[in-house]
């Protein structure tokens, strides 16, 4: 049984923008929670992305509903794909990448492995896995679900959540939290770079976090 919901409304483009200038390790400072497992490595470690979550539900060796994918996803989404525990068969691979590269997505997170890595390299397409595997899934018609909320990495993915995917890792957001996380997540960059600053010009680390005064205040 295929399921294939309508597409959700993507998140402002401006917002993804000011999104991309995130980095995943500055929200972990402020949240525990919406990461997914560090197990979903970049295939680009270099890459930063942001955009609006697509869900797949692709269990098993079946990959025909993620090639269905491919006709509807749309510029600015990110793909998220629940393999449902599936850590032999590759989901992902060459076609798959030049097809939603050329639909124009920002990258996917696949809680499982892929293949053809050299292609995901040659082509540009940020991606996340759990590494690399030669036993791929097939075109059986069988079952999967397009924009049902499905668990990636340990988290729960909602279709239309905000997602920001750099070399630590994978965050989900809420629409409602992605403002905010954004704009605090900004705030502590631009602060670090005067923190940085003050380094250069010989200040101590210690003195400027407050270590110092909690380490000797216990003396």
């Amino acid at each position: 049984m295929f399921i294939v919901n309508p597409m959700p409304e993507q998140i402002d483009p401006a917002l993804i923008a000011q999104m991309e200038k995130v980095e995943t390790a500055t929200v972990g400072h402020f949240l525990h929670s919406g990461f997914m497992s560090r197990e979903l490595r970049a295939v680009l470690p270099d890459a930063r992305v942001a955009g609006t979550a697509v869900t797949v539900r692709l269990p098993h060796a079946d990959s025909t509903i993620l090639h269905y994918l491919t006709k509807l996803v749309r510029r600015g989404d990110f793909i998220v794909v629940d393999r449902c525990g599936d850590d032999k068969h590759a989901c992902w691979g060459g076609v798959i990448t030049h097809a939603m590269k050329n639909a124009g997505i920002k990258g996917a997170a696949v809680d499982g492995p892929a293949t053809d890595f050299s292609e995901i390299r040659k082509v540009q397409l940020p991606m996340w896995c759990r590494g690399p595997s030669p036993i791929t899934t097939k075109i059986l018609g069988l079952e999967g679900a397009i924009n049902v909320p499905v668990s990636v990495g340990g988290q729960v993915v909602s279709p239309g959540d905000a997602i920001i995917a750099d070399e630590s890792g994978v965050l989900v957001l809420t629409p409602d939290q992605a403002k905010a996380a954004t704009e605090r997540a900004l705030s502590m960059q631009d602060n670090e770079i005067l923190l940085l600053e003050r380094l250069r010009k010989g200040e101590w680390l210690p003195d400027i976090s407050g270590a110092t005064k909690l380490v000797e205040n216990t003396k």
